[in-house]
């Protein structure tokens, strides 16, 4: 298969990146670096030879159709993205760009190239809104009332996905992913909230817990994203699919084990809570696990596990 990836410098982009040539794909990676990083591509760059092309390059660039039409993908995995709901808040047109002419730019590529299927990933803790605590885990039927710019951008998206199958047979599937954590995520740049725990916490350091720390998240590992990934190139045509574990962790339990993991006893400190931010938030995995044959295997401690021992050897 001739694979294109969009954002795949990022942490998860460059994850796939890695699976899909390990897999004997051949990869065209399109990134502008503004937060994806060459470093993260360091091993496959290195070892896969004319398997995999770097292309820096912007998705609202106007040669990334001509870049598309050339290579002529099979299967477009698109994660580039403004992925700041803040950015999105502070700078909604910025997002726009991004996130709904640089998906058109990206559909636009895959039609110039004949593409078979793009593979889109979509926002599910920001789809379905604020939701009530009963109501979770959420299912994909649940209605789409994204409240942020960013979610609405994504869910902008799915929509032009849906037009571009039914005028342009453009088949596609939208993973709506959970809160996704893993190795590559970068604590300071679009992090969440498990690498900027890890790493304060090798330094010995608090970790900042805003309000009373039981807001609940879905953390589901990286290695397992990828995995769903590279099962709807095939699988899941037309359909939004959830991909997270089903399962809520609170922010407060979070700190709680990975202080332990990282054996570091400094107490977190609570700030005030932040605005807009969801109280509670899971995703049904279930319809990806009849359509994709796909389900989260990695437990909580052993991914954190990982995330630290990363960021430790990063600091050395």
């Amino acid at each position: 298969m001739r694979a294109l990836v969009t954002g795949g410098a990022g942490f998860i982009g460059s994850t796939l990146v890695d699976r899909l040539l390990a897999e004997g794909h051949h990869v065209d990676v399109v990134d502008d670096l503004s937060t994806g990083s060459l470093a993260n591509l360091g091993d496959a760059r290195a070892h896969a030879g004319h398997a995999l092309t770097v292309h820096q390059l912007d998705i609202c660039s106007g040669e990334l159709v001509e870049v598309m039409a050339r290579r002529r993908p099979e299967v477009v995995f698109h994660l580039a993205a403004q992925a700041d709901v803040r950015v999105s808040v502070q700078r909604p047109v910025f997002d726009a760009e991004v996130n709904v002419l640089g998906t058109l730019r990206v559909l636009e590529g895959a039609r110039a190239a004949d593409c078979a299927r793009v593979v889109y990933a979509a926002s599910g803790g920001t789809l379905y809104g604020e939701p009530e605590p009963s109501e979770l885990p959420l299912p994909e039927q649940h209605p789409h009332h994204p409240l942020s710019p960013y979610g609405v951008s994504k869910k902008a998206g799915i929509d032009y996905l849906v037009a571009y199958r039914e005028l342009h047979a453009l088949e596609f599937c939208a993973l709506a992913l959970a809160n996704v954590y893993g190795p590559r995520q970068d604590p300071h740049g679009e992090a969440g909230v498990v690498a900027i725990f890890a790493e304060r916490l090798l330094r010995g350091e608090p970790v900042t817990i805003y309000g009373d720390g039981e807001q609940t998240r879905d953390f589901v590992y990286v290695d397992d994203v990828v995995d769903a990934f590279v099962r709807a190139a095939t699988r899941g045509g037309g359909l939004v699919l959830n991909i997270g574990t089903g399962r809520q962790v609170s922010v407060k339990e979070l700190a709680r084990l990975m202080g332990e993991r990282a054996n570091c006893s400094v107490a977190p400190v609570h700030a005030h809570a932040r605005s807009g931010e969801l109280a509670h938030s899971a995703l049904d995995p279930e319809r990806a696990g009849i359509h994709l044959g796909w389900q989260p295997w990695t437990e909580l401690s052993r991914g954190v596990d990982a995330v630290l021992d990363y960021l430790a050897a990063v600091r050395r």
